[in-house]
This record gives C-alpha cells, sequence and structure tokens, in this order.
C-alpha cells in the first residue's frame, strides 16, 4: 500500500513528485517515459529562468532534479484506475497491480489524429506527429504542415529551415499568438499557405507521395506533391482510464476544483490531462506542486483519523 501514486511523467507528474518526496510520503510514479509534450518542443523562451531552452534539455533538468529523491518509479502504462470501498485506490497497469491512499493524475495529452484515408498507414513512413522528432528526416525534400495553432506554426517554422518547401493547411485560419506568427511570417524562405482546407486523404507507395487536401466553400480537391506530412492540429487526453468514475469535460479533461480535487476525494489531478484553461509547461509544473500539497494535506487529515 503505497501513500501516494503518480500517474504520469511529464512536467505536472515529476514536479507533484519532487514535492511529495520532499514530504517523506510513500511514493510510486507509474509512466510510460519521462517527459511528456515538451520532448516535442525544439524552442522554449517562456519557461522562467531560461531564456532559451529546448524541450528535451527543460525536461532533463526535471529528470534530474526528480532522481535526486528516492522515488520509486516503474515505466509502465496505466490501463484501469478503481475507487475501493475503505476509500483506497486499485491502479491496473500493463505491468501489474498497485494499491494507494490517494492518486494524482497527470497522465498529459496525446497527438489527435485526422482519421483520413493514409494516415495510420504511413504513419512513421512519412507522417509524424513530431516535428521536432522527425523534421531533420525530411531535409530537402516537400513536407506539409496540417493545423492552425501555435503548434502547427512552430512546426513549420522549424521544417523550414531544413525542407525544400512547407505547405501549411488549416481549415480557418490562424489562432495562435500574435508572436507566432510574427515569427512564420518572417521567415526567409515563406511556407505555403492553404487557408480553409480540409486533409483528406494521404497517398503514396511505400512511403509519402502525395496529399489530398478540399477546398472547404468549393469542394475542389488539391494534390499537393509532399514525403512528409507534420499533424498539428491539438491533443487527447491521456483519460480513458479512469472514465466511469471521474467528472469529465466535454473534450474528456478532468474535471477539477482550484485545488486540484476531483468529484472523489482522494483523487487529484494535474496539468494537460485536466479542464485548466491553458496548457503551459510552467501551469502544469504548478498544478504538479499544487496536487501534491494538496494531497499531502488529504493524507495528514487521513493519518489524524486514525489515530
Amino acid at each position: 500500500m503505497y501513500e501516494l501514486i503518480i500517474i504520469g511523467g511529464g512536467p505536472a507528474g515529476m514536479t507533484a513528485a519532487v514535492y511529495t518526496a520532499r514530504k517523506r510520503l510513500k511514493v510510486l510514479m507509474l509512466t510510460k517515459e519521462f517527459g511528456g509534450q515538451p520532448m516535442w518542443t525544439m524552442d522554449i523562451e517562456n519557461y522562467m529562468g531560461y531564456q532559451f531552452i529546448t524541450g528535451p534539455e527543460l525536461m532533463d533538468k526535471f529528470d534530474e532534479q526528480v532522481r535526486k529523491f528516492p522515488i520509486e518509479i516503474k515505466y509502465e502504462e496505466v490501463t484501469d484506475l478503481a475507487h475501493n470501498t475503505d476509500g483506497t485506490f486499485s491502479v491496473i497497469s500493463d505491468g501489474g497491480e498497485y494499491q494507494a491512499q490517494a492518486v494524482i493524475i497527470a497522465s498529459g495529452k496525446r497527438p489527435r489524429r485526422l482519421e483520413i484515408p493514409g494516415e495510420a498507414e504511413f504513419t512513421g513512413r512519412g507522417v509524424s506527429y513530431c516535428a521536432t522528432c522527425d523534421g531533420p528526416l525530411f531535409a530537402n525534400k516537400n513536407v506539409a504542415v496540417i493545423g492552425g495553432g501555435n503548434s502547427a506554426l512552430q512546426a513549420a517554422i522549424e521544417v523550414s529551415g531544413v525542407a525544400a518547401k512547407v505547405y501549411l493547411i488549416s481549415l480557418t485560419g490562424y489562432i495562435a499568438e500574435p508572436i507566432v506568427i510574427e515569427k512564420l511570417k518572417e521567415l526567409a524562405q515563406p511556407v505555403i499557405e492553404f487557408s480553409g482546407y480540409t486533409t483528406t486523404e494521404v497517398k503514396g507507395a511505400q512511403a509519402v507521395e502525395t496529399l489530398i487536401i478540399t477546398n472547404n466553400e468549393t469542394k475542389e480537391q488539391t494534390e499537393l506533391t509532399v514525403q512528409g506530412v507534420f499533424v498539428e492540429i491539438g491533443l487527447l487526453p491521456n483519460s480513458e482510464y479512469c472514465r466511469g468514475i471521474l467528472d469529465f469535460n466535454k473534450y474528456r479533461e478532468v474535471v477539477t476544483d482550484c485545488r486540484a480535487r476531483t468529484n472523489i476525494p482522494g483523487l487529484f489531478a494535474a496539468g494537460d490531462v485536466t479542464n485548466g484553461p491553458d496548457k503551459q509547461i510552467v501551469i502544469a509544473a504548478g498544478d504538479g506542486a499544487k496536487a501534491a500539497m494538496v494531497a499531502y494535506e488529504y493524507l495528514l487529515h487521513k493519518r489524524g483519523a486514525k489515530c
């Protein structure tokens, strides 16, 4: 029986681990891997203490700090979460089953898919969800970036430094921050913009060769010759394992109050998996710290009730 289980190894989960370890709690962290979404981000200019740092570099700093404490870590994917009749929790993963008096859910989000013909077939063979990871593979090739938000524009900016040609396809135009739009407009090699288009199909033989897009008004189709397609259309919360016991909003995000509490006592949530209004590394880290302190307070009261 652990006092606390933390699900997730991104900024929220790692920060929660450090805070709870300093409180001398018996903690288990379950995560598929360390880092979370920042591992896909190359340029970070708004995390306090660093004028510029890459996502992987920042997560290395987080990881280094976590490992200074005796935190038990298992690299496993959580598949189910149960609230027991005695008020404790059972956390089931692909590696085993664990019991805890309290749980912090910090499992983050994953890339949203287009769900179009050819996408699944060519994932890893031209279709990518991480420009930071895979951008260099498309040096001197034509690529398309799908999306109109910050992540899409940042991906287009990043791959423009290596690709021969960059297409940017968005449904309704840009919904990014002004500073990101400015950076896009200042590129030495401008991207070719298709605003008001739906991505329809990915085609090829052994790898991606063309991308079909459709004009939303005229329904006219355009076939672009590309070797790479970067999908940047948002994220889905990793919350399936707690469906049925927690309150979700319409986006399947876990609903919390201002103290990181869910609708179940002893079950807390932090970071991008929650209904928090903004998804930023600094906010996720702050959420993790807050959830850890509130969970510690909960466990203290629980101990007192038993005395």
